[in-house]
């Protein structure tokens, strides 16, 4: 037999909606008191059309983190890991003068006759007053993930009923480029067990109708669970006419941010984006932010502080070693179309390929499951890392193919063979070079598009493929000129590398020119200008001495008969650093925009 705690729970289960806001409005009538009831989740499950989604009531929050406690404890977290944050929006609401005395009588409950304390007008003019906005974020579980766009292991899926995006523990292989895929920083790194995990809006919860925990444990009810239409939200974010700032005329005034106004998704209210934010047409999420300062211009409390992101060493290592190799291969192709000394050749295709299985095998640490890399191509539909892991492993196996027939074209090694293999080695040696000329220079080609993609498709302002794309081909048309140059001297050689190293010098200062900005906005580049001119001096003090002296100044003297060729191996030492601190500051520099954080 249940005790009378237990006949309680029960009736509050069967308790129907009407019967709630009985209850809780019993003995009042006033029209104030009917807005203080609010369900915390939905008594309805999403029709079709319609999916989960938080909303946040930033006038509620008061930024006592009961959210992000919560969430740790229920889902075991580790020490350093939260789903949940907390940040600032601050700013400055300016009344007119006319309207200051009226606004002070309102807030103080005084009646409208009674003329304004004079502290309220210290000064003819405008009146300011500071405003900080406390903003508690999580994962938006958006229309169109990025995360699970951009996984290569399908390790994420999109519950078609409820829209929640759930993370599926068993497939990541913690390759981490969800968390370069999502504009919200939302999936989090856990070096413990080598995996990516985010907030799934404790599912199971919501499932046997409870609040999931950040929802349940916020004592000023800031954050509830709502239903939203798909499509109305891809529609207010990528269709919706008037795409500009909260308070802003034109969509590239105020903030310099996107903020839409989605009062079409619920006539009742009328709430914005939250300003000083990502783009939220990029993945649609739905998180819905109310305030009763729509209008306000605020700015995130760490807008004006860039800080260096992380440097990804093995990435840094796989992008230059593979781009390196990819290069020697070109030059190798042409030399060989040319009928350059096989010797030689021959040598360069080897020094090419032992870079490129380096990057390759660099690569491999740069996941958190290793033994789980076979599956990175599961995701080639929508995932340009798996692209890129189907276009590097196609050029390996045609330069592995080159790499066979031009050893074979080598008659002296050849002849050293025993005679059941020399006939058919000399017989494929034979073969016209432009027949695996041509598929080496296209796969190479490919491979390092699908490099540059993907980076650019992260949305982030400074892997634009504009810039990335240029930037990564310079990269291999250095490094392969260079190894050449380092193997097989030659004046050509040697004014191509000059070419190339001036072109990627002005490509990568070109980013400089945006830190002398006088606005209050610090856009994208701005910061990744300042980082660079900052704290990352050093680094980039490395790029532009490495690539100048072993870009231009060595081959230069190279070319005038200053320096003997043997200087060739400190041209490709120097060009290798240079082009390996251009990737650190690729990776270390960039700085997209993010959630509001703390000051």
């Amino acid at each position: 037999m249940g005790t009378l705690i237990d006949a309680l729970i029960d009736e509050q289960r069967r308790l129907t909606a009407v019967e709630k806001f009985s209850r809780a409005h019993s003995g009042h009538d006033g029209a104030a008191e009917r807005t203080t009831y609010r369900d915390l989740i939905p008594l309805t499950a999403p029709r079709p059309g319609e999916q989960y989604a938080f909303e946040v009531d930033l006038d509620r929050c008061s930024g006592c983190k009961a959210c992000v406690t919560a969430c740790h404890s229920l889902n075991g977290l580790d020490e350093d890991e939260s789903w949940r944050e907390v940040g600032f929006l601050v700013g400055e609401e300016v009344v007119p003068l006319a309207r200051a005395g009226e606004k002070a009588r309102e807030e103080l409950g005084e009646p409208s006759t009674r003329p304004a304390p004079r502290s309220y007008v210290p000064a003819p003019g405008n009146k300011v007053i500071p405003l900080q906005q406390t903003v508690t974020t999580a994962c938006h579980h958006c229309v169109d993930p990025g995360c699970l766009n951009g996984c290569p292991v399908l390790a994420y899926d999109k519950d078609p009923v409820t829209g929640i995006v759930r993370h599926l523990d068993d497939q990541c292989i913690g390759c981490s480029y969800c968390i370069l895929k999502c504009p919200y920083d939302v999936p989090k790194y856990s070096a413990a067990r080598g995996i990516v995990r985010k907030c799934d809006m404790c599912q199971g919860r919501l499932a046997e109708g409870e609040a999931p925990a950040c929802v349940q444990a916020c004592p000023n009810t800031a954050i509830r669970i709502t239903l939203v239409g798909r499509e109305a939200v891809a529609v207010g974010f990528r269709a919706s006419p008037s795409t500009t700032v909260a308070g802003s005329k034109s969509p590239v005034e105020g903030l310099g941010r996107i903020g839409v106004s989605t009062c079409n998704l619920q006539p009742a209210t009328c709430d914005t984006w939250l300003a000083d934010s990502p783009r939220p047409d990029v993945t649609l999420p739905t998180t819905r932010y109310l305030s009763s300062r729509p209008g306000v211009a605020l700015r995130a409390a760490d807008h004006a502080r860039p800080r260096p992101q992380h440097a990804h060493w093995p990435l840094v290592l796989m992008l230059v070693l593979t781009q390196a190799g990819i290069g020697g291969s070109v030059v190798v192709a042409s030399m060989s179309i040319r009928g350059t000394a096989p010797m030689k050749v021959s040598w360069l295709v080897t020094a090419s390929f032992a870079l490129l299985g380096a990057g390759l095998f660099a690569s491999v640490f740069h996941l958190g499951q290793p033994t789980k890399a076979w599956r990175v191509w599961m995701g080639w539909r929508t995932s340009w890392l798996s692209r890129e892991a189907i276009a590097l492993n196609a050029f390996t196996g045609a330069a592995s193919g080159a790499l066979a027939l031009i050893w074979a074209g080598d008659a002296a090694l050849v002849s050293r063979l025993p005679a059941g293999f020399a006939g058919p080695l000399a017989l494929a040696g034979g073969l016209p070079a432009f027949l695996w000329a041509a598929p080496v220079v296209a796969l190479g080609a490919v491979a390092l598009f699908a490099q540059a993609m993907v980076y650019a498709d992260t949305h982030r302002e400074f892997w634009r493929i504009g810039v990335t794309a240029p930037r990564f081909f310079g990269s291999a048309v250095v490094l392969g000129s260079a190894l050449a140059l380092a193997i097989t001297p030659s004046a050509p050689l040697a004014v191509a590398l000059i070419g190339a190293t001036l072109c990627k010098l002005a490509l990568d200062m070109s980013v400089l020119k945006h830190g002398d900005s006088d606005s209050a906005t610090w856009t994208q580049l701005r910061r990744t200008a300042s980082l660079q001119r900052g704290v990352l001096r050093p680094v980039l003090a490395v790029r532009l001495l490495a690539g100048s002296v072993g870009g231009i100044l060595l081959p230069f003297a190279m070319v005038t008969g200053a320096v003997a060729p043997a200087w060739g191996i400190a041209v490709f030492a120097a060009c290798l650093l240079g082009e390996i601190a251009e990737r650190l500051l690729f990776f270390t520099s960039v700085s997209p925009d993010k959630m509001p954080g703390m000051p």
